[in-house]
């Protein structure tokens, strides 16, 4: 930041005043840039009824930054500067109060709209005491003695309208648009015969641009937050976050039940990838698919299911774990020996295949990365969560008894930010 140099004796000018302020305008205003960028950022100004209630609204103290020429106007001996821009804050430290009214006629409402803008203005006009070269004694009242004001401060204040719609019948009024170089901040919705405005009526704007995080919320780095998912949905990027560190794990494969003579061969596990993903937009929705486990072969001559693929929208996604081509329902043996795979991570790994059948004992499972897998019994195991393959079914001490298989572990989600 810029900054005056002065020396004894020597006569102090008017700019060297203007340009401390002016400095440290600049200088704030680049600090400002920094931390909340170019986009104009709205703080505080919280609308509320008056206590006791009444058909008037308080807008409380906040503030409105916005991006804008340096100075519209000369700033006293200092010329305008309109070719360099910075952000600047308007800040209203008490509250402002409106009056609104309900419609007059039965069965109608009325929306109203409260907009902001920054404004900055010259005020305080003052008649100011000037230096007499002619008689020192003696002080000029305004410049050249004409008794003229002269405005001695430029301040920076948020400007805020109340603007009404067109009464209709309720629940169908409209809010009326914010007007060219305004935001519209909240909406207040009044009916006929309406003596006073409850915060039921009061709804701030999504467009409204308020800021919802502040700096002690943040922490450096992930670890701010986690969400996982272990069943399909959809992530909402928090506000203030643009980028988020994504785990995917595809489901594994099903067992095939055995049959008599052959243990039935364990299921494959689920891929993996890790990826960070940049570029997002708070508020952006990114889809997220689940994998499932594949399903578990029956006694009755149901055939076993492969695994199914995770994914965080297109960024980043995992396979599931594959049956063996050559196993059957009548030929369960063979273990699953294609795994899932991790796909358009940052790291992508595969899981393990399953183990074919031996003797009367069924194969293991495969594990996803970071997984466990899954010995047989009798029965065929279900894989190990997330994304274990099911191990295999065995045909008991005297390998005549026919199992089902077990299902595959369903995939997994983990987002953090």
């Amino acid at each position: 930041m810029d900054r005056n140099i002065v020396y004894p004796s020597a006569i102090p000018l008017d700019t060297d005043l203007l340009s401390v302020n002016k400095n440290a305008m600049i200088g704030l205003g680049f600090l400002a840039q920094a931390v909340l960028g170019t986009s104009t950022v709205v703080d505080g100004l919280v609308c509320q009824p008056t206590t006791p209630a009444s058909m008037s609204v308080v807008i409380g103290p906040g503030s409105i930054t916005q991006f804008g020429p340096v100075d519209s106007l000369p700033y006293g001996s200092i010329p305008s500067d309109t070719a360099d821009s910075l952000v600047k804050m308007g800040i209203n430290v008490g509250p402002t109060t409106f009056l609104l009214a309900a419609p007059s006629s039965v069965g109608q409402s009325i929306n109203y709209l409260i907009e902001a803008a920054f404004l900055e203005a010259d005020a305080n006009p003052t008649v100011l005491p000037y230096y007499n070269a002619s008689n020192p004694a003696q002080s000029y009242s305004g410049p050249s003695n004409s008794g003229t004001p002269q405005n001695t401060a430029r301040t920076q204040r948020v400007q805020l309208q109340l603007k009404a719609g067109s009464p209709a019948n309720t629940n169908s009024q409209t809010t009326p648009a914010a007007d060219a170089g305004w935001i519209g901040l909240y909406q207040i919705a009044v009916s006929y015969g309406q003596t006073a405005v409850v915060a039921a009526n009061i709804s701030a704007l999504a467009t409204a641009p308020f800021l919802s995080w502040k700096l002690p919320s943040l922490k450096p780095g992930f670890g701010s937050g986690v969400q996982t998912f272990a069943s399909s949905g959809s992530f909402v990027v928090p506000a203030g976050v643009t980028q988020v560190e994504v785990e995917v794990w595809g489901g594994g494969s099903g067992s095939f039940a055995s049959v008599n003579g052959l243990a039935s061969g364990g299921g494959s596990g689920g891929g993996y990838a890790r990826k960070l993903v940049t570029r997002l937009s708070p508020g952006q929705n990114v889809a997220v698919t689940i994998g499932a486990g594949g399903a578990g072969g029956t006694t009755s001559g149901t055939p076993a299911g492969s695994g199914s693929a995770s994914s965080f929208g297109q960024f980043v996604s995992a396979t599931g774990g594959s049956l063996n081509y050559q196993a059957s329902v009548t030929a369960p043996e063979n273990g699953a020996t294609p795994p899932g795979v991790g796909i358009g991570g940052d790291v992508n790994f595969s899981g393990s295949a399953g183990q074919a059948g031996i003797s009367n004992q069924g194969g293991m499972g495969g594990a996803a990365p970071m997984g466990g897998t899954q010995n047989s019994g009798s029965t065929g195991n279900a894989g190990t969560f997330p994304g274990g393959g099911a191990a295999g079914a065995g045909t008991g001490p005297n390998s005549n008894a026919a199992f089902n298989g077990g299902i595959g572990g369903g995939g997994f989600v983990v987002v953090r930010w």
